[in-house]
């Protein structure tokens, strides 16, 4: 086979169907292409970094070879990201997590300052909103919170919210179980 797409359902049918990774620890396979799969690659990055070996066995033109081997049962506990060195000047979700097989969102969202998420009632599961920088305020059905960095906020399911970015704007993290993709729209 010489394309990258039959290999992977290939080692995937090795594998007993549901990913190449559903191999006992220590075994591998050798995929073969014709070119470069970067893009296979930083998928196991992003899913299985540090649990699995990628060794280029040939990287001669139109024949690619990558022993994979499985170093680890589970993907192992790592550091994402360190919020404090997220600088951006753009607002909306700046970072969000990546990997494909999870139970978990999470998303960092950066308002400019004055910038709010109009009134809305959330969706119908609990997120934690952990306040990284800046200020505002997380105006609910019957009142208005202060927020501040290292505030640990709960949003119950179908609350009433609207987040207001102080002046120096707002950076929070959220946290909630895996839904669809929720699109904010952030105005002045």
């Amino acid at each position: 086979m010489c394309c990258l797409e039959e290999q992977w359902w290939a080692a995937r049918a090795a594998a007993g169907g549901g990913g190449a990774l559903d191999l006992a620890v220590g075994a591998g396979f050798v995929l073969v292409n014709d070119h470069d799969p970067q893009h296979l690659h930083e998928e196991f990055e992003a899913d299985h970094a540090g649990s699995y070996g990628w060794e280029y066995l040939n990287r001669d033109a139109r024949d690619w070879r990558i022993r994979i081997t499985k170093l680890a049962s589970t993907p192992l506990p790592r550091v994402l990201v360190d919020t404090s060195t997220i600088t951006s000047d753009t607002t909306g979700a700046i970072w969000r997590l990546e990997a494909r097989e999870r139970d978990l969102d999470s998303n960092i969202i950066a308002l400019a300052p004055g910038q709010r998420i109009d009134a809305h009632t959330g969706p119908d599961l609990d997120v934690l909103v952990h306040v990284l920088a800046g200020s505002g305020q997380l105006t609910t059905e019957l009142t208005t919170l202060d927020l501040e960095p290292g505030a640990l906020v709960w949003l119950p399911r179908r609350s009433r919210r609207q987040f207001t970015a102080g002046p120096a704007g707002l950076r929070y993290l959220t946290v909630h179980q895996r839904r669809q993709a929720l699109v904010l729209n952030p105005t002045r």
